[in-house]
Parts: C-alpha cells; sequence; structure tokens
C-alpha cells in the first residue's frame, strides 16, 4: 500500500514512513494511492468476529508489506484488550430503529482511545525495529491530550507534548492530561483557543529546524493511521444492525471532520452507508459548507462541547482531494487561497456530489441539553453534550426511518459535568474506578503565550526525557 499527499508534490511513502510523516512534505494530508474495497460477501463473512478480529480484516490491506500479519494480530488483541466493555464498541438503542454507538469504554472514556491505544503501539512497533527516537507534537481540544498521553506514556522512543487551549477544556479532560507524570510527558496550556494550538502544530511540521535532527511526528487526526482505525466501528456498528445486507445512516459528532471522514472511506470501501450526518456546535464552519457550500473562518464561540469547538477543520482537505477528482494541484490552490482570504467554496456540481451523502446541522447549548433531558427522561441513557448535538442532528436530517440511524457516542458524559448539570438530569456522575481518584491527584502543566518560538523553545529544552535536545 503507498500513500499519496492531497496536494500532489509531496514523494508516494508506505505505511511505515506515512505513519511517522504525519503532515506531507508538501503542507498536505497523506491518503491511499488507492483504497481497498471489499464485496458485500466479504463484509457479511464478518460477522460475528470480536472486535480485534474485524479490525484486523479492514486495517489488514492499508499496512501490507509493513508489518507481518501475526506481528499486526497481536497488536489489536493488545489495543482493544484494555478496553472495559468485553464488545468494546456496544450497542444501545434510543428508539425505533434508532442506536448510539458506545465509543467511550477506552482508557480515557472518548472515541480518541480508538485510534490513539493503537498508534502508540504501532509508533513503539517501528521505531523499534528502526532504532529511532522522536517528538510528538499535538494539539487538543480536549480528548485527543489524554488518550495520545496514555497510548504512548509508556512508549520508549518517544517525547511528548501536548497542547491545550489555557481554560478551554472541562476539568476532568485537563487533569486526564495533567496528572499523568513522566520523563518525556509535557502538557502545555497555550493562551489562545484550539486553532493557534492547531496552527504551531502546523507551523513546526512545516519547519522542525527548533528539533536539531529529531522526527517530529502528529498524533493528530492528520495522520493517517488515526483515520484508519476509525474506519473499524463503522463496520462493526453495521454488522450488528443486518449490514451488509441493509444500509445504515450514521450521525457523527464532529469539528475536525476525521471521525466522518472515516465513515465516507467505510462506505467507499463497500459497506452500504446511506447517510452521513455531520452533527456540530454553534462554531459550524463543516455545516456552513454542506448546506450552503461556503467553508469560512468566523469568529471561535466557546461552548458546552468543547471537543468541537473548532474553527478550521484539518481533515475537510481529505475529502477536497476526492471532490477534485484527486488532484493535487487543484486542491493545493485552493488551500492556498483560503489561507490567504480565510474563505473557501467549490463548484456547485462538486458540492452538489457531496451533498448526495452528507446532510448537516448545528446545534446551540440550549438544544444539546434539552437533548440530554429528553434521552435522559425517555430512555435512562445519558449523553454526552457531544453526542446529545449527534442524536439531535440525527433526528432532524434524517432522511429514512426504515433505515437504522446510528449516533457515534464520542465521550462518556462524566466528563462534561456542567453540561449534564444545565440540562436538569439530577443524576450524580460517577468516575469508573480506575479514575476515581482523578480530582485529588496533583496536576503538572506549564502555561505559555500564544507564541510559536516560545513553545518549540520549550520543546527544545524539555526533550529527550528532559534533556535538551
Amino acid at each position: 500500500m503507498r500513500y499519496i499527499s492531497t496536494r500532489g508534490q509531496a514523494p508516494a511513502l508506505n505505511f511505515e514512513d506515512v505513519l511517522l510523516a504525519g503532515l506531507a512534505s508538501d503542507g498536505g494530508l497523506y491518503v491511499p494511492e488507492n483504497l481497498p474495497r471489499f464485496t458485500v460477501e466479504e463484509i457479511a463473512s464478518w460477522s460475528g468476529l470480536p472486535y480485534h478480529e474485524l479490525a484486523f480484516k479492514v486495517m489488514r490491506p492499508f499496512v501490507t508489506g509493513s508489518i507481518p500479519d501475526a506481528d499486526f494480530k497481536q497488536i489489536l488483541q493488545d489495543t482493544y484488550g484494555v478496553f472495559a466493555h468485553s464488545a468494546v464498541a456496544p450497542l444501545r438503542q434510543l428508539d425505533s430503529n434508532e442506536w448510539v454507538l458506545e465509543l467511550f469504554h477506552g482508557p480515557t472514556l472518548a472515541f480518541k482511545d480508538f485510534a490513539l491505544q493503537l498508534l502508540g503501539r504501532l509508533l513503539d512497533y517501528v521505531l523499534a525495529k528502526r532504532g529511532e527516537r522522536v517528538v510528538i507534537i499535538g494539539a487538543t481540544s480536549g480528548d485527543t491530550g489524554s488518550a495520545a498521553i496514555e497510548g504512548c506514556r509508556r512508549c520508549d522512543n518517544v517525547d511528548i507534548f501536548i497542547l491545550h487551549p489555557h481554560n478551554r477544556v472541562s476539568e476532568v479532560q485537563r487533569r486526564q492530561m495533567t496528572t499523568i507524570f513522566g520523563d518525556n510527558i509535557h502538557n502545555i496550556a497555550i493562551e489562545g483557543n484550539f486553532d493557534d494550538c492547531q496552527e504551531m502544530v502546523k507551523d513546526s511540521f512545516a519547519d522542525q529546524g527548533f528539533l536539531k535532527g529529531t522526527r517530529l511526528v502528529a498524533v493528530n487526526s492528520i495522520n493517517w493511521a488515526r483515520i484508519m482505525a476509525q474506519i473499524v466501528y463503522y463496520f462493526h456498528a453495521a454488522l450488528q444492525l443486518g449490514g451488509p445486507a441493509r444500509s445504515v445512516a450514521f450521525s457523527v459528532p464532529t469539528g475536525n471532520f476525521g471521525d466522518i471522514f472515516a465513515g465516507y472511506l467505510a462506505r467507499n470501501m463497500g459497506l452500504p452507508i446511506s447517510q452521513l450526518v455531520v452533527a456540530t456546535n454553534r462554531n459550524d464552519i463543516l455545516h456552513r459548507f454542506m448546506s450552503g457550500n461556503r467553508y469560512d473562518k468566523d469568529t471561535l464561540h466557546p461552548s458546552l462541547s468543547p471537543s468541537m469547538d473548532i474553527m478550521v477543520s484539518s481533515n475537510f482537505e481529505r475529502l477536497l482531494f476526492d471532490l477534485h477528482g484527486r488532484n493535487g494541484a487543484a486542491v493545493a490552490e485552493l488551500m492556498n487561497a483560503f489561507k490567504a482570504s480565510g474563505r473557501l467554496s467549490v463548484e456547485e456540481e462538486r458540492w452538489t456530489e457531496a451533498r448526495k451523502l452528507f446532510d448537516s446541522l448545528a446545534v446551540d447549548d440550549e438544544q444539546t441539553c434539552k437533548t440530554i433531558a429528553d434521552v435522559f427522561a425517555a430512555t435512562g441513557e445519558l449523553l454526552d453534550p457531544h453526542t446529545a448535538i449527534g442524536v439531535h442532528a440525527a433526528r432532524e436530517c434524517r432522511r429514512s426511518l426504515s433505515t437504522p440511524m446510528v449516533t457515534l457516542a464520542t465521550a462518556h458524559p462524566v466528563k462534561f459535568p456542567e453540561a449534564v448539570e444545565k440540562a436538569g438530569v439530577g443524576k450524580a456522575l460517577e468516575l469508573p474506578a480506575h479514575l476515581a481518584d482523578l480530582f485529588a491527584r496533583p496536576e503538572r502543566c506549564t502555561v505559555l503565550a500564544n507564541d510559536l518560538k516560545a513553545m518549540q523553545a520549550f520543546v527544545g529544552e524539555h526533550g529527550n526525557r528532559g534533556k535538551p535536545l
């Protein structure tokens, strides 16, 4: 399997190299040169497989030539063996033909564990084989950071620096990052918003001179391995609900477009998906594109669903690449114009093509709380605010009542007590046993100004397990 850049100028890489590259050298994102496609009969034969075995079937084509089958099977078994639920991603029914897919049974109670528990193990495997050491710089709007730290903290060959917006993540999210200590773990609170953090990461990949020769690796969803791992649970859910003999629809709470792009890829790999709903909060750049072909930067507003408080969606470029017939030059021109103007739209026929599969909705905090309350009253199920946005969008945008509608439940409600309290549910939220003492644990975090050079100087000073790079 070879991987090419969405901007067409970077060299094609194999899986091992793309895992370590993150962002392509031309500023683009890596995608498979040719997407594997499965027959209906092949997908049907996977029904009933344990999650890690299904993951092997779905992901094996992406790593062929880089990781032997026996090694990859063991990595996957180790990855999903740490999840608290034996089904790994169980489905719960909310209403007639309406479901939530619980993706929060991993160590950090968020869907990011599916990819980042795997990514940490893949990095350890590849780096040990190569005898290399790397630096990870990641930006988080809340959940990626803790999942990345949990997935990589035992890696012998990794120094990890996680940037989060100061005072703009929930307390549980922050403490899940800042209470894990290690010589190779560094939490940085940037005095800005998530997009500022994300821009620092991108700028650092573009010029890595501050690392003095050490390689920089991405853990954000620009890293192809993140997307690859998320494809699996679309197959998992569909197989539980009669797929591939019948189509399934999905509603996905998303700010960075990575999770829903995985669903788009699952469909292109042969899984019958009839509809994908982009569910977002008032920071609605994706909704504005899907509903009106306007992908324009706007003011970022803090919300009760902070993991979607994102102004620019990194993975959207991967969809644009397909919409433009995989023409890297056209995408590069489009993204350069967007960087200059903060605005983007595509030709009407390309936008119409996207609308055949995608619908979207932006949901404000008031409606988010109402959905949490309504679902709890009707079912006893307590949703986190991101999942509530997904459920409301699913109900508003659903095209067919005869098609199963699955909302991705992206996080455990205990991570967002403010939203649950404002919903007036009155249910006590208890941390799982492995996090029961979270609020008593000491924290370690460095607050830095919104300044790229200051952040890079910190990394240079504290890398290599506390020794300057």
